[in-house]
């Protein structure tokens, strides 16, 4: 009954944000355009600087008024896609590396690629943005707004103690020093492992570090032969590596680990390593448990050949299809996606940058956000690739895999039989 009622509840809900949305003139009678823009990723304070950024942009533009809808973060790519579907509602909106693939197949964005040509925003913007903001065919659905890659979050004073003088390089120096640290009596660990929601992410990572040579750049999840990066011999060495970090230096209970469980093992001191996102400097940086002299950053460990991938997720904004004011819904696109109103919202957010300017700002040259400059200016070695995460199977894929990663660090399944499991599926999917 409370499943029936909840979906009751989701279904009115959505209807009312369709019937709210749907019933708004777009143009008041004294010529003013408004704007509907929604927003995923939604919580307070993102939506209160959203809000601010679209004040600053209605001074500059009059003429233009944005409204802006935010749906609760676990309903809200649900309710956008039943927005884009119903065709109204929508004028400006955010894009995931997740969603843009399913919605622009269905027709439901615009490419902006023509309305942004000669836009002087694209100068400003790092190769990385301008790459991730068009698809294989060059159609531009939406511009990011910033990055979420990996770097390792690193305790200087565990390390020091346990007689290292420098955080780890690759995952084989991880592995030796997670291992010297830990020590369960004192409820003292190595490594802050993910063996329970979105494991797949950081399984993938290490095996795409230990076949970094031979990934192609346009999909991390394929060798340069065509052939899937879990075929490799050096994936079986990645894993194999993985299962010993698991079981040499990460407490036991990381076993179910996702993200809250693994950022709070980070923040209240009984952890060393943690790989994550930038976002988690705010969060680490508000911790009470450790003092700002006592982590850092350094940028992705990387595999035996000295060098790693860096599969960069990314978001950003774009325009419905179905929208009847294209021109000012590009135009609050390109505000949100330069100067001072992009800058603005990557520190907020914690997001790696999407402007040139960000590599001479002292906000990130500084402290835990350097090692994202380190490997932004060092591209050689910190490769960056492109995941197939807009394929339409994306979550089944990562519900198979996650399961997968726990049954292997449970002993139910080998490294060799989940690695002979993932390239069956993506081989098969390939077809």
């Amino acid at each position: 009954m409370k499943r029936r009622t909840a979906a009751l509840a989701l279904g009115t809900a959505a209807a009312l944000v369709l019937t709210g949305c749907s019933t708004m003139n777009p143009s008041s009678s004294g010529g003013t355009v408004t704007l509907n823009m929604v927003e995923s990723l939604t919580n307070p304070a993102r939506t209160d600087l959203l809000k601010g950024l679209i004040a600053d942009f209605e001074k500059q533009n009059p003429k233009i008024k944005v409204n802006l809808i935010s749906p609760p973060t676990e309903q809200a790519d649900q309710k956008i896609q039943q927005m884009l579907q119903s065709g109204t509602g929508v004028d400006t909106l955010e894009v995931r590396d997740t969603t843009v693939g399913p919605w622009s197949n269905n027709g439901w964005l615009y490419d902006m690629k023509k309305d942004l040509t000669g836009w002087k925003g694209w100068e400003a913007m790092t190769e990385n943005a301008v790459k991730a903001a068009q698809d294989t065919e060059g159609k531009t659905y939406f511009i990011p707004y910033g990055f979420y890659g990996l770097s390792l979050f690193y305790r200087t004073d565990l390390i020091e103690k346990a007689g290292f003088s420098e955080p780890p390089a690759t995952w084989e120096d991880l592995l030796k020093q997670a291992s010297a640290i830990q020590d369960p009596a004192k409820r003292q660990y190595g490594y802050a492992f993910r063996g329970g929601a979105n494991a797949n992410g950081n399984a993938a990572a290490i095996i795409e570090a230990y076949v970094a040579d031979d990934v192609d750049p346009a999909n991390g999840f394929k060798l340069k032969d065509g052939k899937t990066i879990f075929s490799a011999p050096g994936a079986l060495d990645a894993m194999e590596t993985y299962l010993e970090l698991f079981k040499k230096a990460s407490p036991k209970s990381s076993v179910s680990w996702g993200y809250p469980e693994m950022v709070e093992g980070f923040s209240n001191g009984s952890t060393a390593f943690l790989l994550q996102d930038p976002e988690v400097i705010a969060t680490v940086s508000e911790s009470k448990s450790i003092t700002k002299d006592q982590w850092n950053t350094a940028p992705l460990v990387a595999g035996p050949s000295g060098k790693t991938v860096q599969a960069l997720a990314t978001a950003g904004w774009g325009v419905a299809k179905g929208s009847k004011n294209k021109p000012e819904a590009v135009k609050l696109v390109e505000f949100l996606s330069q100067g001072e109103a992009s800058t603005t919202f990557t520190k907020k957010n914690s997001l790696v940058p999407i402007l040139k300017s960000a590599n001479e700002d002292p906000f990130y040259k500084t402290g835990p956000w350097s090692s994202y400059v380190t490997m932004t200016e060092n591209p050689e070695k910190y490769l960056v690739v492109t995941q197939p995460r807009g394929v339409s199977w994306w979550t089944e894929w990562q519900q198979k895999a996650d399961a997968d990663v726990q049954k292997m660090i449970l002993g139910k399944l080998t490294p060799e039989k989940l690695l002979a499991g993932w390239d069956t599926y993506w081989t098969e999917k390939w077809k």
